[in-house]
């Protein structure tokens, strides 16, 4: 089975995220959204809110399972038999900033990064933007699934 790790704080889950998710989905038997737990960060979203989101989102889909982590992506990887991470691809900042980081995964285990480029179309949606459009009070129904359901905060 190919299995592939999918990371993030998803706060919220964006178009962006569900493109890649939804072609990632052409290249592995099965993808674990894994939602990464980090007590020194401040959500917009609780972490039941975030993982509620996907879920809805992808209720139909199978192949998707819906985790939370603390600690090393790489770690959590290994413990669900997952030998890819995905990531997605915005801009060239992302690219250097993910490249860094798989290179670091991969002098640490065997587990491979597959990279996707977001679609051009949602290339610009990233979840801090939503966040700022949702606490001025914008409308981000054009940048979110349907499944996330905003009560301004």
């Amino acid at each position: 089975m190919r299995r592939a790790v999918f990371p993030g704080s998803f706060d919220p889950i964006t178009l962006g995220h569900y493109d890649i998710i939804e072609r990632g989905l052409t290249l592995f038997d099965e993808i674990i959204l894994a939602i990464g737990v980090n007590a020194e960060k401040k959500y917009m979203f609780s972490l039941e809110e975030r993982k509620h989101f996907i879920e809805e989102a992808f209720k139909n889909e199978p192949k998707i399972k819906v985790m939370t982590y603390k600690g090393l992506t790489v770690d959590f990887c290994k413990q669900q038999n997952a030998e890819f991470i995905l990531r997605g691809l915005r801009n060239p900042g992302d690219f250097e900033f993910e490249k860094a980081i798989a290179h670091t995964n991969r002098k640490m285990t065997e587990i491979e990064t597959v990279f996707l480029l977001t679609s051009s179309g949602k290339s610009y949606i990233s979840s801090s933007i939503v966040r700022d459009v949702i606490r001025n009070g914008g409308d981000y129904t054009g940048l979110v699934p349907d499944t996330v359901i905003v009560k301004k905060k």
